[in-house]
């Protein structure tokens, strides 16, 4: 079967699309696990500072585009179907595409980078630049200005640590999706609250409110129809999107969601630590500073609960210069 994009072949458009002059563009694309951007800019002289705001052409929304989550034919049409409605927007076609980079989540391994690259060699004219990274490379440059050095901490539906040294090392920690302990993402901590109210419901755990709340969010009158509800559709992102929930239950005073929520800011603080100290960003006596750049919504800051403020507090206690940096871009989830 072939793929459609709106009323016609995904491409189509092009053939209306007349010639654009010496225009040439480059392709941005942020993959996650609950999201998918893409922005299209012109190319233009590098300069320092980057101009303030970037000249965006077109920019394009899809779903996921993590494989792992999705699996790969879904994940293929995400990505297309994304990079297509950029060019759409702005006016252009693949023939005025110079560069396309993708940082995509899921992209764990050379064969990952691989797979993706060949589905790019499909899509793109021979002449395109084509990069793949995981997403966290991204997410770092983001902070520090395009300069791969230190560390970054992602924590939306999934989580994932990963550092540079300047002379090119790099190492990571978590970002093996849940299965395999993604343990204080926006999925584990939501979770471990479904696995809460179960606990409670058959008399194994203490009584907590995320049983009234979380069954009041999804429309159900009892924990009984929480495992129909879970398992109807496991997708990681529709677990995750119940954080905020867990979230206004420990301010509100739940000790069960506190203690949630003090188990996500150890696992994240125990990621960073791992990366710094297999790379020795903190320096041969633990001081020197390193930037940490914190990406993702788990992260944000709430009314009384700062999940991120409490992971730097944590992580200072053993590297007392770590420099967390709150980088303006794209919601990383």
């Amino acid at each position: 079967m072939k793929k459609r994009y709106r009323n016609g072949e995904i491409w189509d458009f092009e053939h209306e699309i007349g010639e654009l002059g010496n225009r040439e563009v480059i392709l941005g694309l942020d993959g996650g696990t609950t999201s998918t951007v893409c922005i299209c800019m012109p190319i233009f002289p590098f300069s320092d500072p980057f101009p303030d705001p970037l000249p965006v052409l077109a920019r394009a929304v899809a779903g996921c585009s993590n494989h792992n989550s999705v699996g790969e034919t879904a994940a293929r049409e995400t990505l297309e179907q994304v990079m297509a409605d950029a060019l759409l927007k702005s006016g252009s076609n693949r023939s005025a595409v110079r560069a396309v980079c993708l940082s995509v989540s899921g992209v764990n391994h050379s064969t990952d980078e691989l797979r993706v690259l060949n589905w790019l060699r499909e899509i793109f004219p021979t002449h395109v630049k084509l990069y793949v990274q995981n997403d966290a490379v991204a997410a770092l440059s983001s902070g520090t200005m395009g300069k791969l050095h230190g560390c970054v901490l992602i924590a939306g539906t999934g989580t994932i640590a990963f550092g540079f040294t300047e002379d090119g090392r790099q190492a990571r920690a978590a970002g093996a999706g849940p299965v395999l302990g993604d343990w204080g993402s926006g999925y584990g901590i939501a979770a471990q609250a479904l696995t809460a109210i179960v606990r409670a419901y058959d008399g194994r755990g203490p009584v907590t409110i995320l049983s009234s709340n979380i069954l009041q969010t999804l429309g159900l009158s009892s924990p009984d129809e929480l495992i129909g509800w879970t398992y109807a559709d496991p997708s990681w992102a529709r677990i995750a999107a119940l954080v905020p929930v867990v979230v206004s239950c420990a301010e509100a005073g739940d000790r069960v969601a506190h203690e949630i929520l003090q188990d996500s800011v150890e696992e994240l603080a125990l990621s960073v630590k791992a990366v710094v100290q297999r790379l020795g960003l903190c320096g041969e006596d633990g001081k020197a500073s390193f930037p940490l750049v914190m990406v993702g919504g788990v992260l944000e800051a709430n009314k009384r609960w700062d999940i991120g403020k409490e992971v730097v507090n944590h992580i200072s206690k053993s590297y007392p210069g770590v420099l967390p940096i709150h980088p303006k871009s794209e919601q990383h989830c």
